[in-house]
């Protein structure tokens, strides 16, 4: 049930970070998904583990680490467009 639990927690912390940016993370739910693990390590990572936690998610440092990661795709992916339409 925790494992169920972190999957909905690390969706809707992906889901918040490219809400928060106006952007989809590409892959729909499982790209929110694991948009919201890596979001929260990188914020863990770079933040520590402080906040309230939930789900086994320090929830202010994921969604900081989730928004970094959804601009650093989303730069990507727009770079990759336009390398292929030139």
């Amino acid at each position: 049930m925790s494992f169920l639990w972190s999957l909905i927690v690390g969706g809707v912390i992906g889901w918040a970070a490219g809400a928060m940016l106006g952007r989809d993370v590409p892959g729909g739910v499982i790209g929110n998904i694991i948009a919201g693990f890596i979001g929260a390590w990188i914020g863990t990572a770079l933040l520590g583990s402080w906040g309230p936690v939930i789900g086994g998610f320090a929830i202010i440092p994921a969604i900081i680490g989730a928004v970094v990661l959804v601009l650093i795709v989303s730069m990507v992916m727009r770079s990759m467009g336009r390398s292929r339409n030139s």
